[in-house]
């Protein structure tokens, strides 16, 4: 069971090989450490907007393999949805006009809807976001 979401900053640094974080989620369960589809979203738009940018051939090359060493990644984790409930949660964190970025909000009513009443994620997630 999925206990840990990454975020796409989290994501972006195990991309990249981060130590710390690596040596952190490989004490995990292999199953216990996934994505919201939010996520997936906003790394897939980063590497498209790059790719969309590239202007020589050596651009679009590189930044190609950038998109496919992504596409990647994000296949060997598990994806959590976003459904009915997380679009409910995020209507209800929008009625309390908290001062959090629309795709974090986002990912946190996945998480909040998605989760055990008690786990790391929840835990987290209900200090930060009043629910």
């Amino acid at each position: 069971m999925i206990q840990f979401l990454l975020d796409t900053d989290h994501l972006t640094l195990f991309e990249h090989g981060h130590p710390a974080l690596g040596q952190r989620l490989a004490r995990q369960p292999a199953d216990s450490v996934g994505l919201a589809i939010v996520t997936v979203e906003e790394a897939l738009r980063g590497r498209l907007g790059a790719l969309s940018q590239a202007r020589t051939a050596a651009q679009r090359i590189a930044r190609y393999a950038l998109l496919q060493a992504s596409v990647q990644l994000v296949n060997q984790l598990p994806i959590v949805p976003y459904n009915q409930a997380a679009e409910d949660q995020l209507l209800k964190f929008k009625a309390q006009r908290l001062r959090i970025g629309s795709q974090d909000l986002k990912i946190a009513a996945v998480a909040l809807v998605n989760k055990p009443p008690s786990s790391p994620v929840t835990d987290r997630i209900s200090a930060r976001f009043p629910v």
